[in-house]
């Protein structure tokens, strides 16, 4: 399963029901929401990177590299 999808349909999930639990939905109703994800991120296209990275930065993953200092 693609992390990008997975990440962006947990984020639409949770912005609809708060703090239920995604691990303990039905396969079904997750894939409806990876279904909104796959239409979200191809609709965006390119701005998908900027909403991706402040997704994994708020899930407390590390980027690679780190935030780039401005010149």
């Amino acid at each position: 399963m693609d992390y990008t999808i997975e990440l962006v349909a947990q984020a639409i999930w949770e912005a609809e029901h708060g703090t239920d639990p995604w691990h303990s939905e039905p396969t079904h109703r997750k894939e409806r929401f990876r279904e909104y994800a796959r239409n979200a991120i191809n609709l965006l296209g390119d701005d998908i990177g900027v909403l991706l990275l402040a997704l994994k930065e708020a899930t407390g993953e590390q980027s690679v590299g780190g935030p780039r200092a401005a010149a």
